[in-house]
């Protein structure tokens, strides 16, 4: 029996941006399939939270996305359960410095699979069932993946090659899966921190004065899924102005 409520696939799902989108999609009626990789207690209290509002309403789906063979399994393990597919969110990202004369061939292999290879071969795979349910697809790329960020030409090259995936993918897969991308600005400071000098510098040049919240982007992915019924190839830029100013 096919679920009533429709269904997306979030990657990454568990914390930051992928988490915030998550409960966004939740709270306007999406039930949900969530991946993480091995953020154990953080998706254990997301998926309590979100239970505890509406039960049976999620899926945890476990995996490392840079093994190839896990990837349909993750649709088929979300269809298996909903019996549909509606969205798919490719949130999981990998970002650190490759600086030139020190990258090596692993780094690349890393940051192209989470950032480009993953999010193909996740389309793939659910296009067909996207197209049966008139779907959509919404990548995260970045205002770097068109202007280039010092010291890391790989992640770059990754995000530039997914938003080209973005609209690639949006005229191969019309007319019944829209296919769209939303580039952050600086929403969350890297896990690995920021000196303070940087940042002040960074938020000088964002037009409207401060970073966002990963809110602002949840809100851009439902408009994106729900509303923007006419747009697809498109890349919403949610960085505050910052990009005039690169």
């Amino acid at each position: 029996m096919t679920a009533a409520r429709p269904v997306a696939l979030i990657t990454g799902g568990s914390r930051r941006i992928g988490a915030a989108i998550a409960r966004t999609l939740h709270a306007a009626g999406y039930d949900l399939a969530l991946h993480h990789r091995r953020d154990d207690d953080r998706m254990d209290a997301l998926l309590a939270e979100l239970e505890s509002a509406r039960a049976g309403s999620t899926l945890e789906l476990r995996a490392e996305l840079a093994d190839l063979e896990h990837l349909p399994l993750m649709i088929a393990d979300a269809v298996m359960r909903y019996s549909r597919l509606d969205v798919l969110v490719n949130n999981a990202s990998a970002f650190f410095p490759t600086p030139i004369g020190q990258a090596t061939p692993e780094q690349w292999d890393a940051i192209f699979a989470a950032n480009a290879r993953a999010p193909f071969f996740l389309a793939q795979a659910a296009a067909p069932h996207l197209r049966a349910s008139g779907g959509c697809i919404v990548n995260l790329v970045d205002i770097y993946g068109e202007r280039p960020l010092r010291e890391h030409p790989i992640y770059c090259m990754a995000k530039a090659a997914l938003i080209m995936m973005t609209r690639s993918l949006a005229k191969d897969l019309a007319p019944q899966v829209r296919v769209n991308a939303i580039a952050p600005g600086a929403v969350l400071w890297p896990e690995a921190g920021i000196d303070g000098e940087r940042q002040r510098k960074l938020v000088a040049n964002i037009a409207l004065g401060r970073v966002g919240e990963p809110q602002d982007v949840a809100e851009a992915a439902l408009y994106l899924i729900r509303d923007a019924r006419y747009s697809t190839g498109e890349i919403l830029r949610v960085d505050g102005g910052r990009s005039l100013a690169i």
